[in-house]
Parts: structure tokens; sequence; C-alpha cells
């Protein structure tokens, strides 16, 4: 079966732009895009719509992903499109499609003047347990919000894109967000920021107000142990400016205030199988909360 990017689609403004977000990925990966509708089968869901019984919602999420489909195409010469209906506990239904995905992509729903995410208990669970690369759109993102202004100052999706933004754990480094990251900011010929964050270390009582020099020197190790982890990387993909970035503090706020000028996020999240039950970690949790890029999660063990 061949990869596609898909996107779970409903009548929100963010699922919206995650179908416009997910039919730019589509053309820039070369795959098909499939439009997923999910019809959860209780009467609740009838009551966000005028409808008054599920076959006229079920006809009515045919007609939604189809005019979807169709404004896609119109917008998008070329690309192939498909739509799919299926009936289940939403985030059940998407975690399975996302298994057939190269790329799941998700709404959002945006905070306004925060400038973060809102994410809802349907996306959280399909992040904490989809085991495929997955990404989340706020409402509003515009393909120009990905790009640099052009030379009159201008917001344009003709411009160079931003940079793509990795946060990255030094001391257990991961292949497949790597790859991920790389790949991605190859595609979009983008810069890529690979930001790792470390502590201030429980010997600097003070800060680092009354020793600067071992603020430099942890600073330089950090920086050496980071430029070690994307040494191959920058073999590998030889066209792709890295930009590396050391921050002593928050790992999660490090990351949240290196994104402000991303075209997309990448972050990881850890497959775990223990006794409390799925887990996304704190850092992956703030980058969807409060990142208004859209925000790439990338499971890996």
């Amino acid at each position: 079966m061949s990869r596609t990017v898909t996107v779970g689609l409903d009548d929100s403004s963010e699922s919206r732009a995650a179908a416009e977000w997910a039919a730019r990925e589509a053309l820039l990966r070369g795959l098909p895009l499939k439009i997923v509708h999910v019809l959860e089968p209780t009467p609740r869901y009838v009551a966000r719509t005028p409808l008054q019984d599920l076959g006229s919602y079920r006809q009515w999420g045919e007609q939604l992903a189809r005019e979807s489909a169709d404004g896609i195409r119109l917008r998008h010469p070329g690309i192939e499109v498909t739509t799919e209906q299926l009936t289940g506990t939403v985030a059940d239904v998407l975690c399975e499609a996302a298994g057939f995905a190269e790329l799941l992509v998700l709404g959002s729903r945006g905070l306004g003047g925060l400038g973060g995410f809102m994410v809802g208990s349907v996306s959280l669970g399909v992040v904490a347990r989809a085991e495929r690369p997955l990404v989340l759109v706020r409402a509003g993102e515009q393909a120009a919000d990905e790009h640099r202004m052009d030379p009159a100052g201008v917001p344009s999706a003709a411009a160079p894109f931003r940079p793509v933004v990795l946060g990255i754990d030094v001391g257990d480094p991961d292949d497949t967000l790597l790859a991920f990251a790389f790949d991605a900011a190859a595609r979009r010929n983008a810069a890529l920021r690979a930001v790792h964050a470390w502590p201030e270390p429980p010997t600097s009582f003070h800060g680092f107000a009354t020793d600067p020099g071992l603020h430099d020197s942890l600073e330089r190790g950090q920086a050496s142990l980071l430029g070690k982890v994307l040494r191959p990387w920058r073999e590998k993909f030889p066209d792709v400016e890295v930009i590396e970035a050391t921050r002593c503090g928050s790992a999660a706020q490090v990351l949240v205030n290196d994104s402000r000028d991303a075209s997309l996020v990448v972050v990881g999240r850890r497959i775990r199988t223990g006794s409390f039950g799925p887990h996304i970690g704190h850092v992956t949790h703030a980058a969807l909360h409060h990142i208004a890029a859209p925000v790439a999660v990338v499971a890996h063990s």
C-alpha cells in the first residue's frame, strides 16, 4: 500500500487549515493526500450540526470531505486527493489511519492573543499513541506564514522558507527524529536550527554571576556534544544549512523561545509501554501548547 499524507477533517477552522497544510506537504513529498472524516456513532456529534439524524450527518460528512477535496484540487493542480469516511471513536480511528500514512495531520484550536495552542483531548490522545509522525496545525495557518518576508517586507509564499527548528537531547539523540528534521529542511530548502537546552548545574548555587567562566566552559562543552551528534547528518544532507543553538535553561522554554520564526518545529516522543499509559513528555507538551508554528511530533523508541 502506497504511503499518503493523511489529514483528519471536521467542520472546524483549524481542521481546514490542517487540510491546506497537508496538501502543501503532500506536494513537497510527492505523495497523495487522503482526507479522512470520522463519524463517531453517538448522538452528541449530531448536536454540533443542524442535522437531526445520523443518516443526514453521514451525508453531511461526505459532502464536507468532497468539497474540501475539490477545493484542494483547484488550488493545487496535479495533486492526487482521495477521501474516506470511517466510523468509530475518533482518536482510535485516527491512530489506525496514522499507521498507513507517511504523515498524519490534525488541527489544533488557536488561543489568539496568547499565541499558543489549546490542544483538545482527541488530538492529545492521538499524539500520545500514534507511532507515525504527526503534525498539529493551528487555525488560521497560511502558506505565507511558513516563509520569510519578500524584499518589500510583505508576507509571501514565494519567499524562502523560514527555518525548521529541531528540539534535541544530545544525551539521548534518536536517528528517526534527526532524519525527519533534516529531510523536512531539505525539502523546503530551509535552514535547520537544532536547539539543545542544558540545565544550570547544582554547584552554581548563586548562578553564573560570580563565575562567568563556568558558564562559558559548560556552554562550549554542550556545543561540542551537539556538534558531534549533528556531524554525520551534516554529511548526509550537505545542502542543508545547520544552525547549532545551545542554551542554558528550561528545555521547554528554550525551545518555545527559539521557535518564534519557525516554519515547522520538530520534537520527539518516546514510545513507552509502561503501566501509566501514553505519555508525551513535558517538552513536547509545551511545544504543542505554546508554539504557533506547525509542530511535528515524531515517535521513536
